[in-house]
């Protein structure tokens, strides 16, 4: 009796763990095949743009990544924010390269968008590492970089400061439409995965593009109307992963789902995580 016992126990066991490691296994399986979903400038349709408010929204929408806009002050401090010029998204005016660190962040950069958001500064690339690392995935985009010589120097050291140059799960990405910063970043700090964006194009990407694209970036990030099933399918057997941008409204984000992409980056986080 006893012997049948410990046979019947040491059975439940074996069927017990079985369980947990098939589970373990598709649970692994769903998680790799998820489509992210990537709050633009943070959640920008619900919070100003690239200010602590719209990435904090992001995070409280569950947001795999939010995606920012990085800049250079006159004095040489990294800045998020996505003109130029501070003219659109501030009470101020003056190109973002001409006013010191001080001058920008006296600004209110939250006013615009809604009197809730009064007195909310422009934040400082370091600012935003320091408060979300380990929170959530950071989508950094290197903007116009031509105005900013070194900038990718720059970003490398303020990822390296935090330990942030060697991210798990791919949580900090590097990406920019200026395709020879990509590539200076990369050579900079390889173990950062990178993202070449692409305006759209009636002509597409080229084969020949994609092959040069896979020398130095994991990610391939057009215009959402650029994306197809065709586009997708020729990204992913590169080895390359493609986020689509920018997602406004519920029948994108269902068509961009539907082609198969791996991320979307959207100003409404719950047009994505609603579909998913």
């Amino acid at each position: 009796m006893l012997k049948k016992l410990i046979t019947i126990g040491l059975f439940g066991v074996f069927v017990v763990s079985m369980f947990i490691y098939s589970g373990g296994n598709n649970f692994a399986s769903a998680d790799s095949n998820k489509t992210l979903t990537i709050a633009h400038r943070g959640a920008s349709g619900y919070a100003p743009e690239n200010t602590m408010a719209a990435f904090e929204k992001a995070v409280d929408m569950k947001s795999d990544l939010f995606e920012l806009d990085v800049q250079m002050s006159k004095d040489g401090e990294l800045v998020v924010i996505h003109d130029t010029s501070v003219d659109r998204t501030t009470n101020g005016s003056g190109m973002v390269k001409d006013l010191t660190l001080d001058e920008l962040q006296s600004l209110d950069a939250g006013s615009w968008f809604g009197e809730e958001f009064a007195g909310e500064p422009i934040p400082t690339l370091g600012e935003v590492l320091d408060e979300y690392r380990g929170k959530t995935g950071i989508l950094i985009e290197l903007k116009s970089p031509s105005l900013y010589p070194g900038i990718e120097e720059k970003v490398a050291e303020e990822l390296r400061e935090r330990n942030m140059d060697k991210p798990n799960n791919n949580k900090i990405i590097v990406q920019s439409f200026d395709h020879e910063s990509v590539q200076t970043f990369n050579s900079i700090l390889p173990s950062v995965p990178t993202g070449v964006l692409v305006g759209y194009s009636s002509t597409g990407i080229s084969d020949e593009a994609l092959n040069e694209f896979a020398t130095y970036a994991e990610y391939v990030n057009p215009s959402k109307s650029m994306i197809n099933v065709n586009l997708v399918d020729r990204i992913h057997e590169l080895g390359m992963e493609t986020h689509p941008w920018t997602v406004r409204d519920l029948e994108s984000a269902e068509s961009l789902l539907n082609a198969g992409v791996d991320g979307i980056i959207t100003d409404y986080p719950d047009y994505v995580n609603d579909r998913k």
